[in-house]
């Protein structure tokens, strides 16, 4: 548990039973004033791929391109294809061209989610 999160169930324990009530009261009226910010559909920031580009620059490059996406879901996929590249020779361009697949792909995914949220 974070130290802020600590402090706060410190602080939800030494108050009285009515003072419990009015904070987890404001707790919820805070969280549903942010709901509809976490529920906005961020977009992507394109970034030009330069003409000469190295795998690992792509993966930066979409990273920061997708920078919504959980890029812990896309790691397997993302690293086989840099793998691809760097153990089996597979050409850069071809593979800079699956990973913009894949970050499309999962942006498709995301967005999907998000228009039933």
């Amino acid at each position: 548990m974070k130290k802020s999160q600590k402090q706060l169930v410190e602080c939800y324990r030494a108050l009285p039973e009515a003072e419990r009530t009015a904070l987890l009261a404001f707790a919820e009226f805070l969280v549903q004033r942010c709901e509809p910010l976490t529920d906005q559909l961020l977009k992507p920031e394109p970034i030009a791929r330069p003409e000469q580009e190295s795998v690992i620059a792509a993966v930066k490059r979409l990273s920061a391109t997708f920078h919504m996406l959980d890029k812990g879901k896309m790691l397997g996929e993302t690293s086989e294809l840099v793998s691809q590249h760097v153990v089996r020779g597979r050409d850069a361009s071809e593979v800079i061209d699956e990973l913009e697949r894949v970050f499309q792909r999962h942006y498709e995914t995301y967005k999907a989610g998000k228009s039933h949220s």
